[in-house]
């Protein structure tokens, strides 16, 4: 563990890849039981650095990219004649709606979105991306992909160029 001494927050071996894949001291962490209690634990700091706060202590970690990552996507509607929504599986174990409006694409043409009440940014994984694209459609007039759901067309942005990966600090 090391020191921050700016905030003399600490911080552990762990670190996640651009995939969503978590590492302890470089050994992929599998228990699902661990992972579920530090994505529950996982917080952003002013500067929009990682940490996991937990009983009061709270430790910085290393992010890639995103600490979230879309591993399917699938469009359904309910039944009761709800409105039709694209759901969205994470690799935290949850699943949520996708709010389309925060659909973008950032370098190397990586899809992003909000999630979790537009707390965090989630990174679409390889397959995701390819399942999501069945819904994308292009508008020749604007130059630009959309979303179609529920008769409105959600426009998909093009994030600024990511500053820098997150960085232990």
């Amino acid at each position: 563990m090391t020191m921050n001494p700016e905030n003399e927050i600490p911080s552990l071996p762990i670190r996640i890849d651009k995939d969503g894949v978590w590492y302890y001291n470089g050994t992929v962490m599998f228990r699902e039981d661990i992972l579920k209690l530090f994505f529950e634990s996982l917080k952003r700091d002013e500067e929009g650095k990682y940490l996991i706060e937990f009983e009061g202590d709270k430790c910085f970690i290393e992010v890639e990219d995103t600490p979230f990552v879309v591993k399917t996507v699938g469009k359904g509607n309910r039944e009761n004649h709800e409105k039709e929504f694209i759901e969205i599986l994470l690799n935290d174990f949850t699943s949520e709606k996708l709010d389309p409006s925060t659909l973008r694409v950032g370098m190397d043409n990586v899809l992003y979105c909000d999630i979790k009440d537009r707390k965090f940014e989630a990174r679409f994984s390889r397959s995701a991306y390819y399942q999501i694209a069945e819904f994308i459609k292009y508008d020749e007039d604007k130059d630009a992909y959309f979303v179609s759901l529920n008769g409105l067309n959600h426009y998909i942005g093009k994030s600024l160029i990511r500053l820098k990966t997150q960085e232990q600090p």
